[in-house]
């Protein structure tokens, strides 16, 4: 199993227009083989830097299955215009997302 992750530091005031572009996205995940199940977390405020931390969380059968996504159609589509749809409010950002990739070694 591989746990593929990336966070965002959201700016301040920017949460929800965040949340209503992963709402609203066509990832079409579902269609890709290996894939298990998708979380995007929402994490502790950072008062002192102004931002909100958030994650997004995938959980696939094989680290194979994960490269395959990233290299797919769909992963384009999905990315593309950063999921956002015309007239929906552009979130703001602190940064690159950072990306986290994780082999399973146990598991319940």
């Amino acid at each position: 199993m591989y746990i593929a992750m990336n966070r965002f530091k959201v700016q301040k005031g920017s949460e929800e227009a965040f949340e209503n572009v992963w709402k609203n996205r066509d990832s079409r995940l579902n269609e890709m083989k290996g894939f298990r199940e998708f979380h995007l977390l929402r994490g502790p405020e950072n008062e002192a830097e102004g931002y909100t931390l958030f994650a997004s969380h995938t959980v696939w059968e094989s680290h194979d299955d994960f490269i395959a996504w990233t290299r797919s159609q769909n992963f384009r589509d999905a990315h593309k215009n950063a999921g956002q749809k015309q007239g929906q409010e552009r979130p703001s950002y602190m940064g690159h997302p950072q990306f986290e990739g994780f082999s399973v070694v146990e598991g319940a």
